[in-house]
């Protein structure tokens, strides 16, 4: 029995001190890893030197072309289409007869208005011969005069009514499809077809209420439109006197001319709008630019390490950024890898 508890307590010291062995020998091993992992290697980054220059101000906003004069044509009076004039498409003249109506009884009336006329004329002309001759009253010729002019004027109410009949186009355009026919009973309700004038165009867009007081009558712009490569340019004629309080913005709207046909009313135009030219201004590439709750940063070369400073911006294109305050010509502006960096990170930097 003695031997047997000899062996197992020997057995036992043997399992303990194994034990510790390992844990002294893992414990070891992670304060030599621990050593090795302080010194992180310097992160690869690309930078920019800041310099100033003379920034030309653009804002590339959407807009929409439209018509430089357009109108639904209908008739003011009611009654049978007995002619179209004008075929579906096509190009009409200012003047130019577009379709009549049936005037067959209103001209039965002004003939049975020109009889009245007539008669009152030859009444007030016998009235005023009486009255001169002291025959009649004062107030007999001013009855027989209220009548003829009463007369008169019923005649010139109905040539207005037959000239309605008559639709003509009230300016020069290209005429859309039509709603009607020969024959079709049409009232003041009926909309005939359209008229556009497509040239001149009209672009109107918006800007934000900030560069309201950049811009000015009479200057350039440039759009482009969906499928076309051509860039065109127009020329701003009038600005919303107010900003719309919902949006904060401004209305404006721009001429252009259409000699091909090419421009469509409704097309959506795509506006690079010229601003001020700043000077001395400091641009830097857009992915430079980090987003942050209360502002915008970027991080800068000082001394091997990522400083990150905060900036504020002014304008931005597709490709930079204008830097308003926050840094200095000389900066050294880290631009790729910005997102992963940390504030005193050891950086390794090449200039592009």
């Amino acid at each position: 029995m003695k031997l047997k508890h000899i062996f197992l307590t020997i057995l036992a010291l043997g399992l303990v001190s194994l034990i510790v062995y390992r844990i002294t020998k893992n414990n070891s091993q992670e304060e030599k890893g621990k050593g090795k992992g302080d010194k992180k290697p310097p992160i690869s980054v690309n930078a920019i030197i800041a310099k100033s220059e003379d920034f030309s101000n653009a804002l590339t906003l959407s807009g929409s072309i439209e018509a430089n004069e357009q109108i639904e044509v209908r008739s003011e009076v009611s009654g049978i289409v007995e002619k179209i004039a004008f075929n579906e498409g096509s190009f009409v003249s200012k003047g130019q007869l577009l379709f009549k109506v049936n005037d067959v009884e209103l001209r039965a009336q002004l003939a049975q208005a020109n009889t009245r006329q007539n008669l009152a004329s030859e009444n007030e002309r016998r009235a005023k011969l009486l009255l001169q001759k002291e025959a009649i009253s004062q107030e007999e010729y001013d009855i027989a005069s209220a009548d003829f002019r009463t007369a008169q004027a019923q005649t010139q109410l109905i040539r207005a009514q037959i000239a309605k009949t008559s639709v003509r186009a009230p300016f020069s355009g290209k005429i859309g499809l039509r709603s009607i026919s020969p024959g079709t009973y049409i009232t003041p309700t009926t909309m005939v077809a359209k008229l556009v004038s497509t040239n001149p165009l009209k672009i109107s867009f918006s800007i934000p209420e900030k560069y309201a007081a950049d811009i000015k009558v009479n200057s350039q712009i440039n759009f482009t439109v969906n499928g076309l490569e051509e860039k065109y340019s127009a020329k701003l004629y009038a600005i919303e006197p107010e900003i719309e309080t919902t949006t904060r913005t401004l209305k404006i709207r721009a001429i252009a001319q259409n000699n091909n046909g090419k421009l469509l009313p409704g097309t959506f135009a795509n506006v690079e709008l010229p601003l001020t030219t700043i000077k001395d201004a400091i641009v830097v590439p857009t992915e430079a630019i980090i987003p942050v709750q209360g502002g915008k940063k970027v991080f800068i070369a000082n001394n091997g390490k990522a400083k990150e400073v905060m900036v504020e911006t002014l304008t931005r294109t597709e490709k930079d950024v204008v830097i308003t305050s926050g840094l200095t010509v000389g900066d050294t502006i880290l631009i790729t890898g910005v997102m992963s960096l940390k504030d005193e990170a050891d950086i390794k930097v090449k200039l592009k």
